[in-house]
């Protein structure tokens, strides 16, 4: 069974749920009508799936293959060609800015094809998503001449990027960092420092790799008030656009051995006096590259639907081929000498809490990037702000929450499976394996849950969460009295009572003990990403319930129906437990000392 992109649940959200049709007075949305968005996904789909797809097997079993002697890396067999295809296709430059090349379509739209390349092929895909990254904080920080010169290059996806932030000693903490920085007379810096896990830090399928760079200028404040970011290319730029000289300083020095995303190089990148030229203003290098990081963590939230996306269709592909036991009320397939596995109510289990996490999380994504899209282009500064501040609040909730999730997913995947499953004979064991990574990189998900209590519900007075709050009491006013819709939405004002008590413990507790905070900040995490789902599925159902009263007898709304009925049923109880086991503070876990281990 391989991979079929889910293109009606992307068009359900975009033209049903979110109708992005509403914006289409806005610029950013002008050339997005909903006609030309289906187009756009239709063609994701048909390039991810027959492209992408059936190389997402070779890239695991071949690998990457670094040269010591040239410090250069060969992709798996195929990944060149297809990445031609990408660029020639004009998938590079989707949601990128017209000024250099870019189409401009709204990010709403581009995670739509971000979403099905990363199921497709989750180690392909971050080449271009990483690019994208670096071409984000070139755009945000970069000089006029840095923005001609580099992003017309990464919007065609001719050059890549990369980001440069851990050292062997350090990792989250980048205060830390070693890397070394000392000014020329030309302008430019000498860089010298070693960094490691360089996701795309090089590859054979582009002309150049333009690697964004964390360093301390020599005489900078200790700590992260002295870092500062520097583009450090591969080749220099010509002046005609071409790739001039090697900037020999930098290179490629090793390899990681990992347990999943076999085809993309992970490396070890070595700068010994490489030339590098800064971006933005000396010492704010941070405030520059956590553009890149939101915009990954975001995209690494992503990657947790995506690959539960892809395990649970070959789950239920096999649960529906897979001959063994009977049904417990009476044989299914009374011809055949056993029922297939999809009758027995504990794999329905596992196929049903799957889908709705998948399903849910699909929409809590494509909601708030729709959020991110109206905070850069609707004329209301009211909603922008709104915008702005749900970017900030959510992003650690679907980076950490989407990924716990999806990494569960993929394990229900397995254990459709039973024993094929672990074997390498079936696609969900690479799935499983390519997931794990999405649970520690661009902050593990322990760092998300510390940024979300001890930043973000606390910023600009707690402003962000109580806009959320209001938001949902005010949905659940509308539409109270709608009685399709009222068992969802009372689960929904329930959840959100809950994380609104979670949130004032929070705020009682943690400001006089920060462990407190500490210790409930996972629980809080996940209390919150159901209270998110849960407003998702509520849109759903309505949205769904629309369709239905206007005459459609199309399955795909009743499914939705069911499937959200199952989510207030089985999966929404998992709050009162989070909530229950925050409230217990940290006494219980800081109790122990560490001898005790």
């Amino acid at each position: 069974m391989t991979y079929q992109p889910p293109v009606r649940d992307h068009m359900f959200l975009l033209r049903d749920v979110l109708n992005i049709e509403q914006y289409g007075n806005l610029p950013a949305f002008a050339d997005a009508s909903i006609d030309v968005v289906e187009q756009i996904v239709e063609g994701a789909a048909q390039f991810t799936g027959e492209v992408l797809a059936p190389l997402n097997s070779v890239g695991d079993k071949t690998g990457c293959k670094l040269d010591p002697v040239t410090n250069t890396v060969t992709t798996p067999p195929g990944f060149k060609e297809a990445y031609k295809a990408l660029c020639e296709g004009g998938w590079t430059g989707l949601g990128s800015d017209p000024t250099y090349g870019g189409q401009g379509l709204p990010h709403v739209v581009n995670l739509s094809f971000s979403e099905m390349s990363s199921s497709a092929n989750m180690a392909f895909s971050m080449y271009p998503g990483l690019a994208h990254g670096a071409y984000s904080a070139i755009h945000t920080g970069g000089t006029d001449a840095q923005k001609e010169t580099y992003l017309p290059k990464m919007i065609t996806g001719e050059w890549t990027g990369t980001m440069n932030l851990t050292e062997p000693h350090c990792g989250t903490d980048l205060g830390l960092l070693r890397t070394k920085a000392v000014p020329q007379a030309d302008g430019s810096y000498k860089i010298t420092g070693q960094k490691i896990w360089i996701s795309a830090g090089e590859h054979d399928m582009s002309d150049n790799i333009v690697h964004l760079v964390l360093a301390r200028i020599e005489g900078a404040p200790a700590g992260v008030k002295g870092i500062s970011l520097f583009i450090v290319p591969k080749f220099f730029p010509n002046a005609d656009g071409s790739v001039g000289a090697r900037n020999e300083g930098a290179k490629c020095v090793g390899l990681e051995e990992k347990m999943g995303i076999h085809g993309n190089a992970t490396c070890v990148m070595q700068y010994d006096d490489a030339e590098g030229y800064l971006i933005g203003e000396e010492n704010s290098g941070l405030k520059l590259m956590f553009v890149m990081m939101n915009e990954a963590r975001l995209g690494v939230g992503l990657q947790g639907v995506a690959q539960a996306e892809a395990a649970n269709q070959a789950a239920v592909a096999f649960a529906k081929d897979r001959l063994q036991g009977r049904s417990l009320t009476g044989p299914k397939n009374a011809e055949g000498p056993a029922d297939p596995i999809i009758v027995h109510p504990d794999v329905r289990r596992l196929l049903l809490e799957n889908k709705a996490i998948i399903e849910g999380g699909r929409a809590f994504l494509f909601w708030t990037a729709l959020h991110g899209d109206l905070a850069h282009a609707h004329p209301d500064e009211a909603v922008r702000t709104k915008a702005e501040d749900y970017m900030g609040l959510l992003t650690p909730v679907l980076k950490g929450y989407l990924t716990d999730r999806g990494f569960q997913v993929c394990s229900n995947a397995v254990q459709v499976h039973g024993g094929s499953g672990f074997t390498e004979h079936f696609p969900v064991s690479q799935y499983l394996r390519d997931c794990r990574i999405a649970l520690i990189y661009e902050g593990t998900n322990g760092v998300q849950a510390l940024d979300l209590v001890g930043r973000k519900l606390a910023a600009k007075g707690g402003r962000g969460v109580m806009t959320f709050f209001q938001e949902i009491d005010q949905f659940v006013g509308e539409n109270d009295g709608d009685a399709e819709l009222k068992p969802f939405i009372d689960a929904l004002a329930a959840t959100k009572a809950q994380l609104q008590d979670g949130t004032m413990w929070l705020m009682q507790n943690g400001l006089q003990n920060p462990d407190n905070a500490g210790a409930a900040s996972t629980d809080y995490m996940h209390l919150f990403g159901l209270t998110g789902l849960a407003y998702m599925w509520a849109l759903m159902v309505k949205a769904a319930n629309a369709k239905i009263a206007e005459g459609s007898t199309d399955p795909f709304f009743t499914t939705k129906v069911a499937t959200a009925r199952y989510f207030i049923e089985r999966v929404l109880p998992d709050a009162g437990a989070h909530l229950a086991k925050l409230k217990t503070g940290s006494a219980t876990l800081m109790a122990l000392p560490a001898e005790a281990f």
